[in-house]
């Protein structure tokens, strides 16, 4: 097979979008688990760019890499200046890098616009910083970025042709082709990188775009198929503007479709982890529609579909997504068929009881024209399957709760929740003060029922959303809360909706508990 080089920027590229800020403890975490994978480099940052991207390049050199190359990322020498003199260069040097990617400009209007050299100075500049660094003991491979070279390239395809002739001729190791706008389209990304190929024959060629067009991961496809042998990205595509290819997409297009080696062998299946610990360690969103590693990537809600995948998976996924280590989901709402309603209630066998899925199906629609939703939900379906079966017995009942909120002097609030719960025989009739009326009825209710069911004590909420669900109504709309939860080995969400969203948040929360005391149960051998 063949190999094709990836080279990770996103602890460069990557933090230049907007609102992301990785520390020094965050980039060398990021490092580790990009060398796990096998990743081949891995970019920095720019040494010279602030003081803790120059002390990431101290403290890296201490982490114990088994595949990753690390690189420092710099720019060309100053015009008419000395590389030995130049402190961009010099930084790039001290870093210790065995690698260093060194951009230029290719742009003829770059040039004599934007940095105000002549055409001919700016080849001097790529061909001195180039063989500066090459000429450095410690320094193993100089990659070059060809910055604009696809906008370079339809302005002057003679100059832009000189500028990457200027790098290899000083000893770059591979010529990296930037589509630095993210503006050009795959077809003339293909167009280009041929004609680079024709005009030097058996030069490494890399391929480096932005997805300003939302084509990013398109046209560093076409780039491979035209040649190119390395490919840069961020991991989820994150950076500046709209971002960069993702990095995550081409990986796997590239292993999976076309069967080129990329990673370590067993590391593909590993692919939707990364992506999720690069998002928690930005503190960002994930992208539930992101392709092959987002939770909707692989999730069913047509009944058409359902019935199709259940039956045949290729029939509506274009891989089996344990591959990247993603899973099937089959999700239920009202355009859910009676498929969706069998594949989510395989542990009832509801195969053998047609009718019933039927009726499921009519619930679901109606509760959902009401407002609910269960895709974020399941907790709370997997509760209205069991009353449907008949099998539903309430841990506890509501008998009353009354939630009070108090300003006290200098504006502070204080919340206090009242709830009267029958647990069995017994009524219990508590109080908690709490951080708003939702963590004030959770503590109530844990004091009511905690002495029954003391592994409530592993439950804990992470997540609470509001929606307003028929806008029109104003302030008496309908809303609706969805809570996560979680204990020791699962996570789960559950819904509630009313037009009180006090009275959504209790039948959400409500469910929420109950789930975890049905899951309890069920889990005992």
């Amino acid at each position: 097979m063949n190999r094709i080089e990836i080279y990770d920027t996103t602890l460069r590229d990557g933090s230049q979008g907007e609102g992301i800020n990785f520390s020094l403890q965050d980039k060398l975490l990021v490092t580790k688990k990009l060398d796990e994978l096998g990743v081949d480099y891995i970019e920095g940052g720019y040494p010279l760019s602030n003081p803790k991207d120059f002390e990431y390049f101290q403290e890296v050199r201490k982490l114990p890499l088994k595949h990753a190359k690390v690189a420092a990322f710099g720019m060309t020498r100053r015009k008419n200046c000395d590389p030995a003199a130049d402190v961009c260069l010099k930084a790039l040097v001290d870093s210790k890098a065995a690698v260093i990617t060194i951009v230029g400009k290719t742009w003829d209007m770059h040039v004599t616009e934007v940095i105000g050299a002549t055409l001919d100075e700016n080849l001097r500049m790529i061909a001195d910083s180039v063989g500066f660094c090459k000429a450095q003991a410690h320094v193993a491979e100089v990659l070059y970025d060809a910055e604009h070279f696809f906008d370079g390239c339809k302005a002057n395809p003679e100059y832009a042709l000189k500028t990457l002739r200027a790098a290899l001729d000083a000893g770059a190791k591979t010529l990296i082709l930037c589509d630095t706008n993210g503006g050009t389209l795959p077809e003339d990304i293909a167009v280009r990188v041929a004609k680079v190929r024709e005009a030097l024959p058996g030069v490494a060629l890399g391929i480096h775009c932005h997805n300003d067009s939302d084509v990013a991961t398109a046209n560093s496809l076409a780039a491979i198929y035209q040649g190119a042998k390395h490919v840069q990205g961020t991991i989820n595509g994150i950076g500046e503007r709209c971002g960069n290819a993702d990095l995550v997409c081409i990986i796997a297009n590239l292993a999976l479709k076309r069967g080129y080696d990329v990673l370590q062998p067993g590391s593909l299946c590993h692919l939707t982890e990364l992506s999720r610990y690069v998002y928690e360690i930005a503190n960002m969103n994930f992208r539930n529609g992101q392709p092959f590693v987002g939770t909707s990537a692989f999730a069913h809600k047509g009944g058409m579909h359902a019935h199709g995948v259940a039956r045949v998976s290729a029939s509506y996924e274009h891989i089996d997504p344990a591959l990247v280590g993603n899973e099937r989901r089959i999700l239920i709402s009202e355009l859910s068929g009676q498929a969706n309603i069998l594949v989510k209630t395989a542990k009832y066998a509801l195969e053998n009881n047609k009718e019933l899925g039927v009726k499921l199906r009519d619930m679901v629609q109606e509760l959902e024209n009401q407002g609910y939703e269960f895709e974020a939900a399941e907790a709370s379906f997997d509760l209205l399957v069991k009353k449907a079966l008949g099998v539903y017995r309430p841990k506890f009942e509501r008998l009353a709760y009354r939630v009070n909120v108090e300003t006290l002097a200098a504006g502070a609030l204080t919340t206090q929740a009242t709830v009267k719960i029958r647990v069995g025989d017994s009524e219990q009739h508590t109080v908690a003060e709490g951080d708003g009326p939702v963590n004030a009825l959770d503590g109530a209710l844990r004091k009511a029922i905690a002495h029954v069911y003391p592994r409530l004590a592993e439950m804990q909420l992470v997540d609470y959303k509001v929606r307003v669900v028929n806008s029109r109504a104003g302030t008496a709309a309908r809303v609706r809360v969805v809570i996560e939860s979680r204990d020791h080995d699962a996570v789960w969400g559950t819904v509630g909706v009313s037009e009180n969203i006090i009275e959504a948040s209790w039948l959400a929360l409500a469910d929420s508990f109950e789930y975890k005391l049905f899951k309890d149960e069920e889990s005992r051998p």
